[in-house]
């Protein structure tokens, strides 16, 4: 058997790179295939914070809607947006080797706001609760859009930064050189990290994928997004979570944190454990952390995003 795989993406720039370049692995393997571009929910309302449009799965409904009517095979996205449970009938087909996992905070030039008063802009309640957490003297102001739109309104504003997945930035070219690394700020799980997703029992095409699969970048986002569902259970809440594997003693280390919106409140859990207790990882972080005062933030939390 052989059919064209029709690729499913957001219209944005950045989602049609991630869409083409899935396109260009598969052709070289020899597959025939076409991009089929849409525009999400996400993409077309800009006035509301994401947190108010149900952010579960924003970017990703529409596709979902697609490949359920058979209009597009697969579809690409970027892990962080996609929700740990995916919809009936659709599963997690590959996920390719991860790009740069850090947000960055581009600037103009200057970082000397950073020890006095300073407004920073970003969409992000994870983002937003790290950064208040370190400088709680700033303003954070809501910023949304794709990332070249992003990228345009901190340049028209007279705000002194933005946070930026680094990954999104460096994938389209479009990473300035005022920039500065937030090696301290814990990423969203599965940041920088590719997924394609396809219909359960399209065998042709799941058989294709599964030669795109990096297991190392499986395995991490696996534990990742495990934190992000036994800590949050539906809710959207500022959460962070990164894995990564040590090749020297075959290891995993993780780092989580859960923040309130204010960033007043933060609990983190690290963790170092051989590579075959992968599995329950991400569970027993969060787990620890609940235990720990953070059950009574997320009940705090839910409160707070349903007003």
């Amino acid at each position: 058997m052989s059919k064209v795989i029709r690729i499913g993406t957001r219209d944005s720039e950045l989602a049609l790179w991630q869409a083409h370049t899935v396109q260009k692995k598969l052709n070289d393997l020899g597959y025939k295939t076409e991009i089929v571009a849409v525009k999400s929910t996400g993409d077309i309302i800009l006035d509301k914070p994401l947190y108010e449009l149900g952010i579960t799965g924003i970017f990703t409904k529409t596709l979902d809607v697609a490949m359920l009517a058979g209009q597009v095979d697969i579809a690409v996205h970027s892990m962080k947006d996609v929700p740990t449970a995916l919809p009936q009938g659709i599963v997690q087909a590959a996920v390719l080797e991860r790009a740069n996992t850090l947000d960055i905070l581009v600037h103009k030039g200057s970082t000397s706001f950073l020890e006095a008063e300073g407004t920073i802009a970003t969409g992000s309640l994870r983002r937003t609760a790290q950064w208040l957490n370190k400088y709680p003297q700033h303003k954070v102001v809501d910023l949304r859009g794709n990332v070249n739109t992003r990228m345009q309104k901190l340049n028209d504003s007279d705000w002194n930064g933005a946070i930026f997945a680094a990954a999104g930035l460096e994938r389209i070219n479009i990473k300035p050189d005022t920039f500065t690394n937030l090696d301290w700020m814990i990423p969203a799980p599965a940041q920088g990290a590719m997924v394609v997703v396809a219909m359960e029992d399209d065998h042709y095409t799941l058989d294709a994928l599964a030669q795109l699969n990096h297991i190392e970048t499986e395995i991490t986002t696996a534990i990742e997004r495990q934190f992000l569902r036994t800590l949050e259970g539906g809710c959207t809440a500022p959460i962070g979570a990164i894995a990564k594997y040590n090749e020297h003693d075959d290891t995993l280390s993780f780092t989580g944190c859960l923040c309130s919106l204010d960033g007043s409140q933060k609990f983190e859990v690290h963790k170092q454990v051989p590579i075959e207790e992968w599995k329950k990882l991400g569970f027993h972080c969060a787990k620890e952390i609940l235990e720990n005062g953070g059950a009574e933030l997320m009940a705090q939390l839910k409160d707070q995003l349903k007003k």
